[in-house]
C-alpha cells in the first residue's frame, strides 16, 4: 500500500469512529442520543487507535497534519512528503464525513437542531472567543505532539503503542476538550466541514466558515511548537524556530488574556457574585 492511501484510510477510519459517535450522541432518535462527552472522548480515542493499527506500519499513521508538520519541523519527517500526507489526510477526513452521513440517513430529517448537525462534522466552541479558542486548540495539540514524542521515547510491549496513543486522545478530550471540542487536527475539522457544506443534509444550516480558521491554525501552531519544545528542552536542540514559536505563543496568550479581561461583566455575572 502506498503512503498516500494509508494516510487517507487511517484518517477516514478516525472520522468514521469520531464523527460517528458524535452523530449517535446528538442526532434525534439515535439509541445513543444524549449519552454525552465521556462516550464521545472514548470513541475518538478508539478511532485514533484503530487508525494507527490499520496503517501505522505503512505510513507511520500521522492521520493529522499537525503531527506531520510537527515531526517535519524537527527533522523527524521529510518536508518533501508533507503536501502528500496532508492532502491524503484531508481527503480521508472528507470521505469519513460522507460515510457518517450515509450511516445516519434517517436521523438528519428527524433532527431540527442545525448546530447539532454541524457538530457531527466539525467543532465549535462552548463559548465563542476566537483568541481563547485558539489557545485551547494550540494547547491541546501541543500536548498531543509532546505526548506522541514521549511515547516514542519509551519502550512498550510490541503492538501496544496505538492503544497508548488512543488513551492520550481520550485524556486530552476529557481534560482540555470541553472548550472547543478539541479538533487538535486540521484535517479532522476541515475535511468533514467541506462534506457538510456539499452534502444534501435535510434542514442543515451554514458550515460556520467564520470559525473554521481556529481548528486549522491552532493545531498547526500547537503541533509545530510541541515538537520544537520537546526537541529543545528534552533533547537540548535549541533552534531559531523554537524562539520564534515562543514569541508567537506569547503573543497569542497576551491577546487572549487582553480580550477576555476587557469584556464587560454580564448581568448574570453580577447575580452570581451576590449569591456567593
Amino acid at each position: 500500500m502506498h503512503e498516500f492511501l494509508a494516510e487517507l484510510i487511517g484518517t477516514m477510519i478516525l472520522i468514521i469512529f469520531g464523527g460517528g459517535v458524535v452523530a449517535g450522541v446528538v442526532l434525534k432518535d439515535s439509541k445513543a442520543e444524549g449519552t454525552g462527552w465521556v462516550l464521545i472522548t472514548l470513541a475518538w480515542g478508539l478511532g485514533v487507535t484503530m487508525g494507527v493499527y490499520a496503517v501505522g506500519s505503512v505510513s507511520g499513521a500521522h492521520i493529522n497534519p499537525a503531527v506531520t508538520l510537527g515531526f517535519a519541523s524537527i527533522g523527524e519527517f521529510p518536508w518533501a512528503k508533507v503536501p502528500m500526507y496532508i492532502s491524503a489526510q484531508v481527503i480521508g477526513a472528507f470521505l469519513g464525513g460522507i460515510i457518517v452521513f450515509l450511516n445516519y440517513l434517517p436521523h438528519w430529517r428527524a433532527t431540527e437542531d442545525k448546530g447539532a448537525k454541524l457538530a457531527v462534522f466539525s467543532t465549535d466552541p462552548a463559548i465563542r472567543s476566537p483568541f481563547s479558542n485558539l489557545i485551547s486548540e494550540i494547547l491541546g495539540t501541543f500536548v498531543l505532539v509532546m505526548g506522541l514524542l514521549f511515547i516514542g521515547a519509551n519502550d512498550f510491549t510490541n503492538g501496544l503503542n496505538p492503544a497508548i496513543v488512543g488513551l492520550l486522545i481520550v485524556a486530552i478530550g476529557m481534560s482540555l476538550g470541553g472548550t472547543t471540542g478539541y479538533a487538535i487536527n486540521p484535517a479532522r475539522d476541515f475535511g468533514p466541514r467541506i462534506a457538510h457544506a456539499l452534502l444534501p443534509i435535510p434542514g442543515k444550516g451554514g458550515s460556520d466558515w467564520s470559525y473554521a480558521w481556529v481548528p486549522v491554525l491552532g493545531p498547526i501552531i500547537g503541533g509545530i511548537y510541541g515538537a520544537l519544545f520537546y526537541n529543545s528542552l528534552f533533547l537540548n536542540n535549541y533552534s531559531v524556530a523554537f524562539w520564534i514559536g515562543s514569541v508567537i505563543i506569547a503573543a497569542v496568550l497576551f491577546l487572549a488574556a487582553r480580550s477576555e479581561l476587557k469584556k464587560k461583566p454580564t448581568p448574570s455575572d453580577g447575580m452570581e457574585e451576590k449569591i456567593s
